[in-house]
């Protein structure tokens, strides 16, 4: 199946070898959006609901980019340097998503790129 490359300019670019998303037929997969800015490529400054709004921010951007919605993402994965913070985190997905809720895992991991404390990754289906 072949592969189409997706790009937003208000989303950063990519840090490597890798594109911001890939359509393969109907589906979209994200790759991971830590909180930088996309005018700089720098990390937000902020607390953790500050972090995981501009990375919820720049997945809308690559999702719009892509021809969808959030209410298109199917699947979203949530990273973070520390799990006390799930609350507040979860407090920012619910001004991104409605019901019905993509299927979600969260995972604490010990660090992410360019000191980011949050990192989403998603899947989405279009029609």
């Amino acid at each position: 199946m072949p592969r189409t490359a997706i790009h937003s300019n208000r989303a950063p670019a990519a840090i490597g070898p890798y594109s911001q998303a890939t359509r393969a037929g109907n589906l979209v997969f994200f790759s991971g959006q830590i909180p930088l800015d996309p005018a700089t490529g720098a990390l937000v400054e902020g607390d953790i609901a500050t972090q995981a709004r501009r990375a919820f921010d720049n997945l809308k951007a690559v999702c719009e980019a892509a021809g969808g919605t959030m209410d298109d993402i199917v699947r979203v994965g949530l990273y973070l340097t520390d799990l006390s913070q799930f609350t507040a985190v979860n407090a920012v997905m619910g001004e991104y998503f409605a019901e019905p809720y993509p299927a979600r895992s969260t995972i604490e991991v010990p660090a992410l790129p360019k000191g980011a404390a949050f990192e989403v990754d998603a899947v989405m289906a279009l029609a």
